[in-house]
C-alpha cells in the first residue's frame, strides 16, 4: 500500500498553496493525497443536536474547507486520488497521528513576526520538530522552476536519511541536487597566513569536504542519474543555508531525532530555517 502524502487544511491561503504544492508533489512521486482539517466541533456542538435537524455549522465549515480543498488538488492533477478526513483533534496532534502512515507531512507557513517567531508552539515548528515522517512546510517561493534541489548536510549525515531524501527528490524532478556543508573555524584559534600549510582554516576546509564526501557516497552511488555540486562554506550553518535558499525548488535539512525521547526535538538550524528560508523547507528525521 502507498503511504500518501498528508496536508494540514486550515481555510488559509498558507494551506491552500501547501496544498498546491503537494498536489504536483504527489502526482511527480505517484503518490496518493490526503487531505486533513483538525476541528473539535464534536467536543462543543455534538452533545446537543441542533433543533432545526441542520447539521451543526463547525462540521459543516469542516467539511467545506476540505471540499475547496480536494477540488483544487484535482484540478491542479485530475489524475491525483484525493482523500479527506475531518480529524476530531488539535492540529498538532492530528498530524502527529497521520504522520505514522505517511510518506511525508505538508504544512504552510505562516510569517506575522515579532513574538510568533518565538514560538515554538505554533502547528508547523511543533509537527517538524516531532514527526518520524518527513514534515515539508511549505514557503517562499513555491513555483519550482530552479531546478535545484538544496540540502543542508549536518554533523550526523553519514548515510542519513535527509540525505536519500534529496537524492531522491532531485531524481524525481530531474534536477541538481547542491549540496553543502558548513564550517566554522573558533573564535580561539590563531590567524595565520592563508598559504601556510598549518592554517587552521584550510583545516576546516578540508576537514568539511571530507565529511561532505562521506556523507553522499552511499545515496550517490544508488542515485547516479542525479547531478550533484558539492560545496563547502565558512559560516553558521543557518546564515549558510539561508543565502542559497533563494534560488532552490526545495531546501532539505535532518533533525536529530534520540531513541526513546517523544519531546520536541528541532535544532536551531532547523528551527531557523522554518521561519525564514525563502523556499520550502523540509525536515526529516535522523535517527541517532
Amino acid at each position: 500500500m502507498e503511504l500518501p502524502l498528508v496536508v494540514g487544511v486550515d481555510g488559509s491561503d498558507e494551506s491552500l498553496v501547501a496544498v498546491d504544492w503537494a498536489a504536483d508533489e504527489a502526482a511527480r512521486r505517484g503518490l496518493p493525497l490526503r487531505l486533513v482539517h483538525a476541528s473539535l466541533w464534536e467536543r462543543y456542538e455534538g452533545a446537543v443536536p441542533p433543533e432545526d435537524g441542520d447539521p451543526p455549522y463547525e462540521q459543516v465549515r469542516a467539511e467545506n474547507l476540505l471540499d475547496i480543498a480536494a477540488a483544487r488538488a484535482r484540478r491542479r492533477a485530475p489524475d491525483l486520488k484525493v482523500a479527506t478526513e475531518v480529524a476530531a483533534e488539535e492540529a498538532v496532534d492530528a498530524l502527529l497521528h497521520e504522520g505514522h502512515h505517511a510518506f511525508s507531512l505538508v504544512t504552510g507557513a505562516r510569517d506575522r513576526g515579532g513574538l510568533t517567531e518565538l514560538l515554538l508552539g505554533s502547528v508547523s515548528p511543533a509537527v517538524a520538530g516531532r514527526a518520524r515522517c518527513p514534515v515539508i512546510v511549505v514557503r517562499g517561493d513555491t513555483t519550482g522552476d530552479h531546478g535545484r534541489i538544496l540540502l543542508g548536510v549536518g554533523e550526523s549525515a553519514r548515510g542519513g536519511e535527509a540525505v536519500r531524501f534529496a537524492f531522491q527528490e532531485a531524481e524525481t524532478r530531474g534536477c541538481m541536487l547542491d549540496a553543502v556543508r558548513a564550517w566554522r573555524r573558533s573564535a580561539r584559534e590563531p590567524m595565520q597566513h592563508p598559504l601556510l600549510a598549518g592554517n587552521p582554516a584550510h583545516q576546516h576546509e578540508r576537514q568539511a569536504s571530507e565529511q561532505l564526501d562521506s556523507a553522499l557516497y552511499e545515496a550517490a552511488a544508488d542515485h547516479p542519474a542525479v547531478r550533484v555540486r558539492r560545496t563547502t562554506a565558512e559560516g553558521p550553518a543557518p546564515k549558510v543555508l539561508l543565502a542559497r535558499s533563494g534560488g532552490a525548488d526545495l531546501l532539505v535539512v535532518g533533525a536529530r531525532r534520540r531513541h526513546g525521547h517523544h519531546g520536541f526535538q528541532l535544532g536551531r538550524v532547523a528551527h531557523t530555517l522554518l521561519h525564514h528560508a525563502d523556499c520550502p523547507v523540509a525536515v526529516v528525521p535522523e535517527e541517532v
